[in-house]
């Protein structure tokens, strides 16, 4: 039984890692918006791109993305025909500063200054441990109005969360001693499961991408760290009581669909849908109209 769930765990890791690397080539969402900066509670300074008109609606990226790299480029546009839409480089990432230690309050502290920007309350869309962030934030008081989380990976391994722990500590040694290769190269295989021989030929034949994963090494185990934490699931969510919707794609493993399950019935005012023929790597077109009409009538929203 624990192998087979091991197999279930590593095919559902392996679909997250495809999604975050094989993003399509085109307009960065810098190129169609205005680029500004906002500075979080420790100084640090938080890059961002607003676009569209509209109630305000912030996109939380999750691991290797940032407004250069990910889904915001394909989604924001489309988003920003109904909302204002502000798509901001997490810390560590692209134009944004950093610290020298991590916690997930200092992330909390750079959404809730996005929200600060777009006037004192948006609507978030969290995508896969962009999600995780969100419900940090939702639950320490963020002034978020509503939720939108595709597959966020909270994966249950026999029963139990499922442990980065051994695998973010691996991540630190190679961060510390500057080896940002073998810091993807590790989280993609040994973390998200994916062929060594995948990885082998990525700076070859998508040497865009593999240059912008590696740019971002070293913000890999807040990651691991956000999705580590359950609290948020357990002990804070009776404090998330905004409308939120929880996705999933119906050809995503079962694991994340899982995982949608899991998030939603933890949560009291939310509920689930899943995608037809999508999987984790969303297609903008097919889940935008989702989010879209969801925050239009956000009374939809009910208990499960």
């Amino acid at each position: 039984m624990g192998k087979r769930i091991s197999v279930v765990v590593a095919s559902a890791l392996l679909t997250v890692a495809t999604a975050f690397v094989f993003r399509p080539d085109g307009p960065t969402v810098k190129e169609v918006g205005m680029n500004r900066t906002t500075t979080s509670g420790d100084g640090t300074t938080i890059a961002y791109t607003k676009l569209g008109s509209g109630p305000p609606l912030i996109i939380v990226d999750g691991a290797f993305c940032y407004r250069e790299n990910g889904p915001a480029s394909q989604l924001a546009p489309l988003l920003a025909k109904h909302f204002t839409v502000f798509a901001y480089d997490r810390r560590g990432r692209g134009a944004s500063g950093d610290a020298r230690e991590y916690a997930i309050e200092r992330e909390v502290d750079d959404l809730r200054s996005m929200v600060r920007e777009a006037g004192g309350s948006a609507l978030a869309v969290g995508i896969s441990s962009g999600g995780a962030l969100a419900l940090q934030a939702a639950a320490r008081g963020v002034s978020l109005k509503g939720l939108a989380l595709y597959e966020p990976p909270f994966i249950e391994e026999d029963g139990n969360p499922h442990s980065f722990d051994v695998q973010k500590r691996r991540l630190v040694q190679f961060i510390s001693a500057g080896d940002r290769v073998g810091a993807v190269r590790f989280f993609i295989t040994d973390v998200y499961g994916a062929p060594r021989s995948f990885v082998a030929v990525m700076p070859l034949v998508m040497r865009s991408a593999w240059k912008k994963n590696l740019s971002v090494a070293h913000t890999l185990p807040y990651d691991l760290t956000l999705l580590e934490d359950w609290s948020v699931l357990r002990d804070l969510s009776r404090l998330i009581t905004i409308p939120t919707l929880v996705i999933g794609g119906e050809k995503s493993p079962a694991s994340l669909k899982d995982a949608v399950t899991t998030v939603a019935g933890a949560l009291p005012n939310a509920r689930r849908m899943y995608l037809r023929g999508q999987d984790h790597n969303v297609s903008a077109s097919a889940v935008a109209p989702v989010i879209i009409e969801f925050f239009s009538t956000p009374s939809r929203a009910s208990t499960n």
